[in-house]
């Protein structure tokens, strides 16, 4: 993809899609961004849109009025064959979260996850690691093994259910250029020991491991952000290590949408993580 791509001058629209999305923070941290920027005249609003009414969707789109949209599930690999041309990055997982409808007519897609996820972790000193595990193996553990791949020189024990889960994570493994071993759920507790630390399970599904984490913790990324803190983030801050929050990701991958879909850079980071945190003191 051309990372250049623009929308058309004169669109002013944007919206997150998918099934269920009420609970999606990206209008707030969005709008957020655009007031920062001074982009009064920007929409930026959500719609319920699963994989049946997702090409009519996009097909009604003018690009004269839309910049761009962002994806969440189960429409991040549904919106590919309708998309013109996508990034690298995307390609690697084969997810896209963002699209930035050309002034030229065509559709770019790209991952703004990866690169979020990167960037959260460097906002907490984490550049490198020699070693890292990774807590389950769903879509969001691809992305934190394509974020890896930037950031761990050595390998990545996966902690998985079941075997097919375990040969889904070495196959991304080997297609992203990361050394990974994998192990079963049931010694989860044996990874807390990482230098690095990415929780990528549904709520709840780690909580069992608050108990298990060691006296001298490195940094866990859990990717959760509501309930927060969960069970296991909170005893890993009691224990003195660093904690980076699913909200860290979503800013961080949210300021690299709101630069494609306005071309307007830097993200205003800080607003948009105070609109978050404010959004979600209120519920």
């Amino acid at each position: 993809m051309d990372l250049t791509a623009r929308p058309h001058t004169g669109a002013h629209r944007a919206a997150v899609l998918g099934s269920p999305i009420a609970h999606s923070l990206s209008p707030v941290l969005h709008r957020a961004a655009y007031a920062a920027l001074g982009l009064d005249g920007r929409r930026y609003d959500r719609f319920e849109v699963d994989e049946v009414a997702l090409p009519g969707f996009v097909d009604g789109l003018d690009p004269r009025q839309w910049a761009g949209l962002s994806l969440t599930m189960p429409l991040k690999r549904a919106i590919i064959p309708l998309l013109d041309e996508i990034s690298d990055t995307a390609a690697s997982v084969e997810a896209v979260n963002t699209v930035v409808l050309g002034a030229d007519g065509r559709r770019h897609g790209d991952n703004t996850d990866i690169p979020g996820m990167v960037a959260a972790l460097a906002e907490h000193g984490v550049t490198s690691v020699p070693s890292a595990a990774v807590l389950g193996a769903g879509a969001t553990a691809s992305s934190a093994l394509a974020a890896l791949a930037r950031v761990c020189t050595g390998e990545v024990t996966a902690y998985v259910r079941g075997p097919a889960r375990a040969k889904e994570m070495a196959r991304w493994g080997e297609r992203l250029g990361v050394r990974v071993r994998t192990a079963d759920w049931s010694a989860a507790a044996d990874g807390l020991g990482a230098p690095l630390v990415i929780a990528t399970t549904p709520s709840g599904a780690a909580d069992h491991l608050a108990a298990a984490v060691p006296d001298a913790p490195g940094t866990l990324f859990d990717v959760l952000y509501e309930p927060w803190p969960t069970a296991l983030a909170a005893a890993w801050s009691a224990r003195g290590g660093k904690v980076a929050s699913g909200l860290d990701l979503l800013v961080h991958q949210a300021v690299l949408q709101v630069e494609q879909h306005t071309g307007r850079a830097p993200g205003p980071l800080k607003a948009m993580r105070a609109a978050g945190e404010a959004a979600l003191a209120a519920r």
